[in-house]
């Protein structure tokens, strides 16, 4: 078995600012509720390699991974995966951009799998991906809403 999510927002803002503000990496600890720390290691053929580091868990720990990340504005999408997987076999992530009704609608879309030796399995951390990216993605909503507005 393999863990799939798909969650998705509309933004009402125009596409370029949802674009940048959501690509800006080095600024996701003030996009995400659950980063500490953002950091960018290298910027190369147009791919993003990065750190994300949570905020301590119940227990103080920190979680930390490595991922890459490839931007393409022209085909609006976005796919990442994480190099240093931690807890994971694999995670694989494809953001896409769609202009409607009412903005710009942001979908992730997550394939992944657990190590056998992880603390979770797919189903835990698929049922925990779908609990959480909905309250990650009204927070962006938010922000982006709010720079919109104020531009």
């Amino acid at each position: 078995m393999a863990g799939h999510t798909e969650n998705e927002v509309v933004i009402d803002a125009p596409f370029d600012l949802v674009w940048d503000m959501t690509n800006d990496v080095a600024n996701w600890t003030d996009l995400f509720t659950e980063y500490a720390a953002a950091e960018i290691i290298s910027e190369e053929d147009g791919k993003v390699t990065f750190r994300l580091s949570m905020h301590p868990d119940e227990n103080g720990k920190v979680w930390s991974w490595v991922s890459e990340r490839t931007p393409d504005k022209g085909a609006r999408r976005v796919t990442a995966k994480r190099v240093e997987t931690g807890p994971f076999e694999y995670m694989n992530i494809e953001w896409t951009y769609d202009e409607v009704d009412g903005g710009v609608r942001m979908k992730w879309v997550q394939d992944f799998h657990m190590k056998d030796e992880a603390p979770a399995d797919d189903e835990w951390m698929t049922n925990n991906i779908n609990k959480n990216s909905p309250i990650q993605m009204a927070h962006i909503k938010e922000k982006v809403e709010k720079a919109a507005a104020n531009s």
